[in-house]
């Protein structure tokens, strides 16, 4: 059962159906869950594996991936279940899109890359576009990462509103709650901050609520056209780059 007024979407950040299960458990629903090739690495069976030092060939691999997200998706069968797939910096997100794919832009550390996201993905359906801030990442670099989903929020309103704003890389309890606070479509939390918002009663933070980001270097609101081209916006960034280095080194540990 969804708390009062709850209008966020849910979801667990993880790659092992145990955690799945407990959560719903716990919380009473689950609206999704995302995963990806480092939550995979850590799922239960895999670490066991490797730790005898037996990997996976490629086609295992693929199946045992396979598997996790299958066995998941039957936990959560009107959820959402967002699977991280290769990507460099030579993909895009157009051809998806117009396959009338679902996606979900990850490692976003930028407004200009969500207002890039918007531009590319115009003309998609709402619910089927996705973009993931990871503010735990930001955080780590100084700067204040609940600061940028507040300025994708508030730049998305001049929108349709087809691009869903995905909390991610939720590393407090306090992320968690100033997410909710500024009404992001969805957040996605690992397992052990939604075990403790369910221990505490699934509080909802007060109109009054105050988030306090401590020393961080705050992050100023732009002001972008998202009716551009999306090729002319800067979608650079450095934090992007080591992400999906980390994820293919995380993948590919897992590879004989």
């Amino acid at each position: 059962m969804h708390p009062h007024g709850l209008t966020t979407k849910i979801f667990l950040d993880g790659g092992d159906p145990g955690e799945t299960r407990e959560i719903i458990k716990l919380l009473g629903f689950l609206d999704g869950q995302t995963t990806n090739p480092t939550l995979i690495s850590k799922n239960p069976e895999a670490r066991e594996r490797l730790k005898k030092g037996d990997k996976y060939t490629e086609e295992e691999i693929y199946r045992f991936y396979k598997n996790v997200v299958g066995e998941i998706s039957t936990l959560i069968p009107q959820g959402a279940i967002s699977i991280e797939v290769y990507a460099d910096l030579s993909t895009g997100a157009e051809r998806a899109v117009k396959n009338k794919m679902r996606v979900n832009m990850t490692l976003c550390f930028s407004q200009e890359q969500a207002a890039a996201v918007y531009a590319a993905t115009s003309g998609a359906g709402r619910g089927d576009v996705f973009v993931s801030p990871f503010i735990g990442r930001i955080d780590d670099r100084g700067e204040n990462g609940m600061a940028l989903i507040a300025n994708i929020i508030n730049m998305y309103r001049k929108g349709d509103g087809h691009v869903m704003v995905l909390t991610a890389s939720v590393r407090t309890f306090d992320h968690l709650m100033y997410a909710l606070h500024l009404g992001s479509d969805i957040i996605t939390a690992p397992y052990n901050i939604l075990k403790e918002w369910g221990e505490k009663g699934l509080p909802m933070p007060g109109k009054d609520y105050v988030y306090d980001y401590k020393n961080l270097k705050d992050i100023q609101y732009k002001d972008f056209n998202l009716s551009r081209n999306w090729q002319g916006f800067d979608v650079n960034h450095d934090l992007t780059v080591t992400g999906m280095e980390k994820f293919s080194a995380d993948w590919n540990s897992l590879v004989k």
